[in-house]
């Protein structure tokens, strides 16, 4: 019997020094866990036996268990390495469409814009606006359109911008400026005084240059005219701004008609399409943005919401695993949103080869979500989680681990010499 004690020993042994070696091979491996070998007693049972009157008979591997502790960020400056700080996978599908879970977020861009692992798997995420809200719950493959550029969007209200804001303007109309004739084309010099400028673009993402004019007419009473041509014409629309005694607007500010800005005849080209767009003076509040102070002229915000076409340049991914896509028209927007899995059991999870999990029925299913929700971790950009494997402890168990070899080798021996002088008993 002792035989078999000392020969279960010695394979209990070799198996934990087998998984010490495999935490000792993967000490730079990233996102590796690492693992522990879990021993339980053995004994042979024996109707009648009592509790106390059978020996044991050996020892068995219960489990190789791995430790999901937390492993050290280690920053590498590289736009798609992504590290989870606190809990959750990222989800990835293998080539062959088998959903996987990782903890190495050495991602890289293929040839087709999508976000993979060194072997090919595509991280899963979530779409959003180009605001960064989600605007599903199903995850699919995330992509950047590295192949071709974005397309232009007209500034001003179309089809798929309906609720265009067009151009929205900030600035402080001088209350001590003097009265000025009805604006009619073209515009005096004393009535271009107060002016700014700026570039629309149209369908096909072609500049437009567009400037505006405020023509003070009556006390407290401006006419916004606009131009493309600085006043020698006028464009159709824009308005009347009636300030109150304050130097403020009403609230809700009264809305001003649309500038349109017809379609380009030949033998000119530009705008390809005609331009309808909003002329915006209060911000997202409701608040007026335009006032009537008694001191100079100034403009202090201009923008549009047109582009021409542009280049991915570069990729910003925030703590909540929005990925904001920079261009090189200048605009940034999100692309989606990085999907993190969490499991009720990670110790019912397959380990895979290349650093990869498999669900299975002991795991349960994943638990689907963004960073920062819920219990999920937050993400960090340019940097890595190393293996949580400590080398100092891992050479100590190795030692530990070899006394025990030679502890149940010894006792093999030993049972050999008993043996061996019974039989030379005469």
């Amino acid at each position: 019997m002792s035989f078999q004690t000392g020969l279960s020993g010695l394979s209990a042994a070799s198996r934990n020094l087998e998984v010490i070696g495999h935490n000792i091979a993967n000490a730079n491996t990233t996102g590796m866990k690492v693992s522990r070998v879990e021993f339980s007693e053995v004994y042979a049972s024996a109707l009648g036996a009592t509790g106390g009157a059978n020996a044991g008979i050996g020892v068995q591997v219960a489990a190789v268990a791995q430790l999901f502790t937390q492993g050290n960020l280690k920053i590498t400056g590289n736009q798609l390495d992504l590290a989870i700080n606190g809990a959750g996978f990222f989800n990835v599908n293998a080539p062959d469409g088998t959903p996987l879970f990782t903890r190495n977020g050495e991602f890289k861009l293929d040839k087709d814009g999508f976000i993979v692992t060194n072997n090919g798997a595509r991280l899963q995420g979530f779409t959003t606006d180009e605001l960064g809200q989600r605007t599903s719950a199903v995850t699919s493959d995330l992509t950047l359109p590295t192949g071709a550029v974005i397309n232009p969007r007209a500034t001003g209200v179309t089809a798929t911008n309906p609720l265009s804001r067009g151009i929205e303007i900030s600035a402080n109309l001088d209350a001590g400026a003097e009265i000025q004739p009805a604006p009619t084309a073209p515009l005096t010099a004393d009535q271009k005084r107060y002016g700014t400028a700026l570039n629309a673009f149209d369908a096909q993402g072609n500049a437009v240059a567009v400037q505006l004019y405020f023509v003070k007419t009556a006390a407290n009473t401006w006419q916004v005219v606009a131009s493309q041509d600085n006043g020698t014409t006028l464009l159709a629309g824009g308005g009347t701004l009636n300030f109150g005694g304050n130097g403020t607007l009403p609230v809700p500010v009264p809305a001003l008609t649309n500038i349109t800005v017809p379609a380009a005849t030949a033998p000119a080209t530009v705008p390809s399409t005609a331009l309808n767009i909003p002329v915006t003076l209060e911000n997202e509040a409701g608040q007026p943005t335009l006032t009537q102070f008694g001191s100079r002229f100034g403009v202090f915000a201009l923008t549009q919401d047109g582009y021409a076409p542009g280049e991915l340049t570069s990729i910003d991914i925030a703590e909540n695993g929005v990925l904001m896509a920079r261009y090189s028209n200048g605009i940034s927007r999100a692309e989606g949103q990085v999907a993190l899995a969490n499991f009720r059991n990670l110790q019912g999870l397959q380990p895979l080869n290349g650093g990869f999990w498999a669900q299975t029925f002991a795991s349960g299913a994943p638990t689907m979500g963004a960073p920062q929700e819920g219990r999920l971790g937050l993400l960090r950009q340019n940097a890595l989680e190393e293996s949580n494997v400590e080398l100092t402890q891992e050479l100590v168990n190795m030692m530990v681990a070899q006394r025990s070899y030679q502890a149940n080798a010894q006792t093999i021996r030993t049972q050999d010499q008993v043996l061996q002088t019974l039989v030379n008993m005469r």
